[in-house]
């Protein structure tokens, strides 16, 4: 029998990703094209063909705009999570501004699709040990789970020396299901997903996702967006390089590959792959 491995969507659109937020100001976002309607249903479509069900977790400024791509998420059997409401990093808020944030996120997902949001995805994998205190609020909002830590070294985010396998962080009630590592060499590496899952040939992610069930006997985290199966999306010119490299790279293989990622192995929403783990 195959290991069930979570698989996760962060719901946001081409315009509100890290790696634009110094190109792009929020206060443009209104005026731009949004496309992240379309790619979420190409991604739900793929699903059902798939079979498979998987949690999104939605932007509540996307849900405020949308909500009826909310209730087809819930709809279609899937879990809704919450990725708060800005996309701002959590460790640059202060305690009271991240809980307004996840707060507010959480009421209008729930307001939108009509069931209970236990789940939180930090964005950009922004809770580390600069944020400790993250936790706690989200406890006090209200969610069962977080998914925000990466344990790796990376220039834009990390947290090396955080476990590798579901946790609870200080003693809270809350669980941490950090993103998926493979071990070697004394050094943990990415096998999550995301921007790893276009630069790497897809053979080495598979490998790595099958040794991570195989040898450590747990169930892995898979990750992507909806603007990364979309090659037609505009063009950000005043982006620095690398943001551009980052974000552009191999969009036109998204499609292919995921449909290969959905026949290879078995997926599951996050409430219910960890479901022994989750205090409700």
């Amino acid at each position: 029998m195959r290991t069930v491995n979570a698989m996760t969507i962060d719901v946001e659109d081409w315009f509100q990703v890290q790696a634009f937020a110094g190109t792009i100001s929020r206060d443009d976002w209104e005026g731009l094209e949004r496309r992240v309607e379309q790619n979420t249903d190409r991604i739900l479509a793929m699903f059902a063909d798939a079979g498979i069900s998987a949690t999104f977790f939605t932007l509540g400024w996307v849900a405020e705009r949308h909500p009826a791509l909310v209730r087809r998420i819930v709809a279609a059997g899937h879990e809704l999570a919450s990725h708060g409401y800005w996309h701002r990093l959590a460790h640059e808020q202060t305690p009271a501004d991240f809980a307004a944030d996840v707060g507010d996120a959480r009421k209008l997902l729930e307001d939108a699709g009509g069931v209970p949001v236990i789940g939180y995805r930090a964005p950009t994998f922004s809770i580390n040990s600069r944020n400790p205190w993250a936790f706690d609020v989200l406890t006090e909002q209200g969610y069962r789970y977080s998914s925000s830590i990466y344990p790796i070294r990376h220039d834009l985010y990390g947290m090396p020396e955080a476990p590798r396998f579901p946790f609870r962080p200080r003693g809270t009630g809350l669980l941490e299901i950090p993103m998926t590592t493979m071990r070697a060499g004394g050094r943990n590496f990415p096998c999550a997903g995301g921007g790893y899952f276009r630069l790497l040939p897809y053979g080495a992610y598979r490998a790595c996702l099958r040794r991570f069930n195989r040898k450590d006997r747990a169930a892995g985290i898979f990750y992507t967006h909806p603007w990364e199966i979309d090659a037609e999306q505009p063009r950000v010119a005043a982006a620095p390089l690398m943001a551009k490299f980052r974000h552009y790279l191999n969009l036109g293989l998204m499609p292919g590959r995921m449909r290969r990622l959905l026949r290879d192995f078995e997926w599951g929403r996050v409430d219910r792959v960890f479901a022994r783990h989750i205090a409700y």
